[in-house]
């Protein structure tokens, strides 16, 4: 009994070695920051920072784990949809950018489990509603 489990731990341990080799999830660019939006304070700039900056911006901080398959995976694949969606480090007021405001509202960003690893984007009630007025604001000096 001891024999096939000792062989399946090495099987995994060889396929975890393995994906490492794999190139995709390591390719952690930060381009140059074009043009941030017209933000309203510097408070909803912080806030953004916090709780939006490392998925939806060229100023990604890249934590140790996003240099591990498969969570790197998972990692570049947030990091590219996120500024696909909405860069603001490129930023172009477009109906992506007046989404914002309700995707917040709605509780969909930032995502739960970016949430799990990230507590410092868990914003309180209050700094929530400073974000949406913030964005609000900020998105209207856009127009």
């Amino acid at each position: 009994m001891k024999r096939p489990i000792l062989i399946g731990f090495v099987g995994l341990v060889g396929v975890f070695l393995l994906i490492q080799l794999i190139p995709y999830g390591r390719q952690h660019t930060n381009p140059p920051v074009v043009k941030e939006p017209n933000w309203d304070s510097p408070e909803t700039r912080d806030l953004a920072v916090r709780a939006c900056f490392d998925c939806h911006s060229n100023e990604v901080v890249w934590p140790w784990y996003s240099h591990v398959a498969p969570i790197s995976w998972l990692v570049q694949r947030d990091v590219e949809e996120g500024r696909e969606h909405l860069n603001l480090s490129d930023w172009e007021y477009n109906k992506k950018s007046a989404e914002i405001v309700g995707t917040i509202k709605e509780g969909e960003m930032p995502l739960p489990i970016y949430l799990i690893t990230h507590p410092e984007a868990r914003l309180t009630a209050a700094e929530k509603a400073a974000l949406i007025t913030g964005f609000t604001e900020t998105i209207a000096n856009s127009r």
